[in-house]
């Protein structure tokens, strides 16, 4: 009986070590990936936002120098990031998560960057659903058509002519897709009106949340 229970008691010690040492290495893993999957993340951010405001206009860490607000974006009340890119502590741009629900398949996430003087240096779609072969050409990989933003503000064009040609605007729309490039000019003018009314809080040192502006 008494090599019967040390047996047993042998077993349970093993499988218990095994047990540990499983979830050792199952939580080391995890941790490894995790760190991974958010270095990637910043790559890609980074890759991004390279992409819509030059290295060389700021010199501050642009991926932690943010603010969120909750009324930039149209129909939402999902906070917004906005990165804030500064030169020698002084403000230089700013750079928008855009987020317009009217897209033909819903939402379409946008980077928006605006200089101090109000003019944009880029703006990228980033997530999206349209359809392939139409309204996928917001993407700067289908279609140069997201570069006509580029060096624009509310004074050239001026805003009421902040629309699609087919609505009496000046930005062109896709054949045989209206609906993705005017929501796209849609939020590109929101987020500049927003900038507009909101410039001295958005570069604020403390975060804070802008109200109205809209």
């Amino acid at each position: 009986m008494n090599a019967i229970i040390k047996n047993t008691l042998s077993a349970a010690t093993i499988l218990g070590i095994f047990s540990l040492l499983g979830l050792g290495l199952t939580s080391l893993t995890f941790h490894k990936t995790e760190a991974k999957i958010q270095e990637n993340e910043r790559q890609a951010l980074l890759a991004n936002l390279k992409a819509v405001i030059p290295e060389s206009l700021y010199d501050n860490d642009i991926v932690n120098d943010t603010l969120e607000v909750t009324d930039l974006n149209q129909d939402s009340t999902k906070p917004a990031v906005i990165y804030r890119a500064r030169k020698k502590d002084n403000p230089v741009a700013a750079v928008m998560t855009v987020v317009t629900p009217f897209g033909y398949s819903g939402n379409i996430t946008l980077l928006v960057a605006i200089k101090t003087d109000g003019t944009l240096t880029g703006v990228r779609a980033i997530a999206h659903r349209e359809t392939p072969g139409l309204g996928d050409k917001i993407e700067i990989e289908r279609s140069d058509w997201i570069l006509a933003f580029d060096g624009k503000s509310l004074a050239m064009p001026k805003t009421q002519e902040w629309a699609v040609k087919r609505d009496d605007g000046y930005f062109d729309q896709f054949t045989g897709a209206t609906i993705t490039p005017r929501a796209v000019v849609g939020a590109v003018k929101n987020a500049l009106l927003y900038f507009k009314h909101n410039q001295s809080l958005i570069f604020s040192t403390t975060e804070s949340t802008p109200e109205g502006g809209n």
